[in-house]
């Protein structure tokens, strides 16, 4: 078992123990976007101290296992992307709408601040539906041609970091948009006078943030490091 310590980024620290994402979204440490800072350094940005937290992570971690994603190969964690990642969302993600639809249609008159959070999530859902088809249309293909291939394919975008960058700017805006809407619900707590669709629907939208923070963590983390290592090996060999 990897020993934790606080010059550990947090992506470090999720892939060598994965059941910690959990330890970092109740603490508000940003694994994925912000996934190579130090936990000495997110500690600092979010007010936390860093050997109590330490101390707290590490009694979580005693049992745990390197996550299976380090181990796939690139191609291998692609096809995982798609089949767990996007497919929980092509699937919530209506899901979830549906839900908000109703809770806005029932407790709207007396909590108008449905009516942002609302609005939030069909931002995040326009922005996450054409973003995982750029993704599994374009970039992955592409990255799986490249792992076929012993030397760089001629890419019409040049180089793979040129769409990664789209990516990552991408992921960006999906992490300050779970952001607000974190706000938005108060943490995603359901007022008293909620009924189970409402406590239904806000437990929903915190499981999907869940998500989507693993989700961006794998791409920004793992993925996209890797494919730029073996663009440039691949370079290498042509020269």
């Amino acid at each position: 078992m990897t020993l934790l310590d606080t010059s550990m980024t947090l992506a470090e620290v999720v892939d060598s123990h994965p059941q910690l994402a959990r330890e970092f979204e109740r603490l508000g440490l940003d694994y994925c976007c912000g996934g190579r800072r130090t936990l000495a350094e997110a500690c600092a940005k979010t007010g936390l101290d860093s050997a109590a937290t330490l101390v707290e992570l590490t009694a979580a971690a005693e049992t745990s296992v390197p996550a299976e994603w380090t181990t796939m190969t690139t191609d291998q964690l692609v096809d995982h992307l798609v089949a767990t990642h996007h497919r929980y969302l092509w699937d919530e993600m209506p899901r979830v709408t549906a839900l908000i639809d109703k809770i806005v249609s029932v407790h709207g008159a007396r909590h108008p601040e449905l009516v942002p959070i609302a609005h939030c999530f069909a931002e995040i859902r326009a922005d996450l539906g054409p973003h995982m088809l750029k993704e599994e249309q374009v970039l992955f293909p592409m990255i799986r041609e490249l792992v076929a291939s012993p030397e760089c394919p001629p890419f019409h975008c040049g180089t793979l970091r040129n769409p990664i960058s789209v990516m990552l700017r991408e992921h960006d805006a999906v992490g300050d948009l779970l952001v607000h809407l974190r706000q938005l619900t108060s943490g995603y707590s359901p007022p008293a006078d909620g009924c189970a669709s409402y406590a239904a629907c806000f437990s929903a939208l915190a499981d999907l943030e869940a998500d989507t923070h693993l989700h961006i963590h794998k791409e920004n983390n793992v993925l996209f490091p890797a494919v730029l290592r073996l663009e440039a090996q691949r370079a290498h060999a042509r020269t």
